[in-house]
């Protein structure tokens, strides 16, 4: 018990006196960052392929883009998000000369394999949706665009809100690998702490402890979103 007195007081010492705090605030701020523009970049990418692959495929352009679409979602579910990040920050980055951090790295390939995933989940959600209710846009006159986005996807949005807390939840956990491209998240935060300490336990302990805090604020997050729209929905 001793000895692990020991450990926690290194910790504290690290964390209060030397300014490891300060490495552990930037740290969540870049994890909640990356893991808030991965999702926003992810339903706005997701969407827009969902809504292509549930077009009608009649002509020759909707087969096309649905065939894009499905190369883009089969690149991004295949390959793991460590080599996405790697591939993006030491290779096409300097071909193309971009000069950006390793955070805006991250925040771009999460949104972007995000995106693959979120296609796959909004486009369950748009099936689930009464086709009557798309008809019956049509029948008063929309165009396909409109009542797609008025009408179908803020009912399929609802539908599959638990899935988007669990795919942000997802992204969360993810962002513990943008160390790899120089991105300072809370494990390089509670790292740096462990190497000054030359103790890893209580910083990993501790670092695992904020990592199901957020979870559980999230999934929380989810309920009172869920429980609100049910409310909306009785209302109406």
């Amino acid at each position: 018990m001793g000895n692990f007195d020991q450990k926690v007081n290194k910790f504290l010492e690290i964390f209060l006196e030397e300014g490891g705090y300060v490495k552990v605030l930037e740290g969540l701020q870049n994890t909640l960052l990356i893991a808030v523009a991965g999702l926003l970049i992810g339903i706005l990418i997701g969407t827009v392929i969902a809504t292509v692959r549930v077009l009608p495929k009649y002509k020759a352009l909707p087969r096309v883009l649905n065939g894009i679409c499905s190369f883009y979602v089969a690149l991004f579910r295949g390959t793991p998000i460590v080599v996405q990040l790697l591939v993006f920050y030491y290779v096409l980055l300097p071909i193309i000369g971009w000069k950006i951090t390793g955070v805006q790295v991250a925040m771009l390939v999460f949104g972007l394999n995000s995106g693959a995933y979120i296609s796959e989940i909004m486009r369950s959600g748009i099936q689930s949706v009464d086709p009557g209710q798309m008809e019956a846009g049509r029948a008063v006159g929309l165009g396909f665009g409109v009542s797609m986005t008025k009408i179908v996807i803020p009912q399929a949005v609802k539908n599959i809100l638990p899935t988007l807390g669990n795919e942000f939840i997802s992204l969360i956990k993810e962002t513990s690998v943008v160390s790899f491209v120089g991105a300072a998240d809370l494990y390089v935060a509670f790292n740096y702490i462990g190497s000054n300490s030359y103790e890893f336990m209580v910083p990993y302990l501790v670092m695992a402890l904020i990592y199901i805090v957020l979870v559980l604020l999230i999934s929380l997050l989810v309920k009172l979103m869920e429980r609100s729209l049910k409310k909306s929905d009785r209302r109406n």
